[in-house]
């Protein structure tokens, strides 16, 4: 059987389990950012997808980190399809979407959302029907974003269920991570922000930082942050990238990803687990709905 039917057989074994039990609510939509670049943010993003797959979830990755594009290098895996293709209808949602490891599948955005916002009003509800099957596929999709405060990564920040807030210990990233805050909590008083502090030299280092974040978020935003975990420099890690494998799988009985574990279960400690209705959010269909209308446009 070839690598493209087995794929479908999969899918439809996947569509078949959830209409035959209980109803499938949307996926939930986490979008992984950071004030600034160079702090990790994808290694801890494709790490993230492995752990949560190994806990029992249905795991995607959305790649918009436009330009930068790097979960695929970081897999090792070559991507045939983008987001453009499905945007532009020559491929759909089971073509463009890449297996990845412990049966995770990510996507790559290309430079899709660009060409996204030129559609009509027909295109765009055709792209947010194919797109929603994720929702059908998926518990958790998490959203790979650029760095920074463009008005691209806002977007993709606000249309989210959730925010999980990379930072480093460097002054520069933290102080990015910080207007980042100050930015989002401007939008949306809200919004579910989660901050993991990422190559602390140790335990109390990271607790400062996240420390500090919570006391000065609440005190001068009146917007409170939720301290998620950390990831403590190991060597494993930029051993595991130089490998083009994610440290989770190269590396298991590494700190770093006994710290990735912690991370992941500390995502969902609120949550009934696997089937919960608390893991659900408004889905990847909401998510372009809302992010189509952050630039004014409606479907």
């Amino acid at each position: 059987m070839s690598d493209q039917a087995d794929k479908l057989r999969r899918i439809v074994e996947c569509l078949t389990e959830t209409k035959n039990t209980s109803k499938k609510e949307a996926a939930k939509v986490i979008t992984v950012t950071s004030g600034k670049g160079g702090v990790g943010k994808t290694n801890i993003t494709v790490n993230l997808a492995i752990v949560l797959s190994k806990m029992g979830y249905k795991v995607a990755i959305l790649d918009v980190d436009f330009g930068f594009a790097n979960v695929d290098v970081m897999l090792g895996i070559s991507t045939k399809y983008t987001l453009l293709e499905l945007i532009r209808g020559e491929r759909n949602i089971f073509e463009v979407l890449t297996d990845g490891p412990n049966n995770i599948q990510f996507l790559s955005g290309g430079s899709g959302v660009e060409e996204l916002i030129q559609l009509d009003r027909k295109q765009i509800g055709t792209f947010i029907s194919n797109i929603s099957l994720l929702d059908k596929l998926f518990d958790v999709i998490l959203i790979d974003t650029g760095a920074g405060l463009s008005k691209s990564v806002m977007s993709f920040i606000l249309a989210a269920d959730e925010v999980l807030l990379v930072t480093t210990p460097e002054p520069t990233a933290i102080t990015d991570a910080y207007a980042m805050i100050k930015m989002i909590s401007k939008k949306d008083k809200h919004k579910i922000v989660k901050v993991v502090v990422n190559k602390a030299e140790s335990l109390k280092e990271a607790n400062d930082i996240l420390n500090k974040l919570f006391v000065v978020s609440d005190r001068f935003l009146s917007f409170k942050l939720q301290k998620t975990g950390y990831i403590l420099e190991d060597d494993c890690i930029p051993k595991a990238v130089k490998q083009q494998k994610p440290f989770c799988l190269s590396y298991p009985r590494s700190h770093a990803s006994h710290q990735i574990t912690e991370l992941a279960m500390n995502l969902f400690h609120d949550n009934g687990g696997i089937g919960s209705s608390n893991i659900r959010g408004k889905g990847i269909k909401g998510f372009f709905s809302r992010l189509l209308s952050n630039y004014g446009l409606q479907h």
